[in-house]
């Protein structure tokens, strides 16, 4: 399995968002987690495409879309215009959520699933297998620099413990207060992609990304050993 870094574009610099974005994907970053806010499913309101469309041109990172906003398949050729790799939606705001990923699906981008904290892992049962990834929320969504919610963890364990049930290699990704303190104990729960913000663009964005594969690089040595 890929361990992945997202660096999540609400912590960044919006006066300097090319050089933060350069700096993140020379580290090593693998994904740049980008949320979309209506003001409607979530208070704030963020960015769109324009905006997603004029950093497309300047990085050849995956741009991992987190719509959190209500019915988002109006949005999805859209996105899919301006440059998303990836589109998560959130269960909670499709009322045909296996329409929703169908129409990700043949737009011709990868189809997540995001949860909020307090919706139960049970609501996968019968989509898991149409979904690339699931998105754990370790935080309410709408807002960056909110401290990890514990119980997400269990959440991360479930999840795994349903793809491994229906044998599926379903990426699952976690997004809300996630560090390098607690990363290592998110990979051994289950998830393979760390969202990070604050985490990443506080302070020197380059040696934050650092810190993080080196978790990702002792996690996976561990496994290896494990395996042997």
């Amino acid at each position: 399995m890929e361990y992945i870094l997202a660096p999540s574009l609400l912590g960044a610099d919006f006066g300097r968002l090319e050089e933060e974005i350069k700096a993140v994907e020379e580290a090593g970053a693998g994904y740049l987690h980008l949320d979309v806010m209506d003001g409607a499913f979530v208070p704030s309101i963020s960015f769109g495409m324009p905006v997603i469309e004029s950093l497309r041109k300047r990085t050849k990172l995956i741009f991992d879309v987190h719509m959190m906003v209500e019915e988002p398949g109006r949005y999805v050729g859209d996105m899919k215009k301006a440059g998303a790799d990836l589109i998560c939606v959130h269960a909670e705001a499709c009322r045909h959520l296996d329409r929703t990923l169908h129409q990700i699906k043949e737009a011709g981008c990868r189809a997540g699933v995001a949860l909020n904290p307090a919706t139960p892992a049970e609501v996968l049962k019968y989509i898991l297998p149409e979904t690339d990834m699931v998105l754990v929320m370790s935080v309410n969504p709408g807002f960056g620099g909110q401290k990890f919610i514990p119980y997400a963890l269990e959440k991360v364990r479930e999840v795994r413990a349903l793809a491994d049930s229906m044998g599926l290699k379903t990426d699952i990704q976690v997004d809300g207060g996630v560090t390098p303190d607690n990363a290592e104990e998110l990979l051994k729960a289950g998830a393979n992609i760390l969202v990070a913000g604050s985490a990443v663009f506080k302070g020197d964005s380059r040696a934050n990304v650092k810190r993080f594969l080196e978790v990702f690089d002792t996690f996976l040595k561990e496994e290896r050993n494990l395996a042997w």
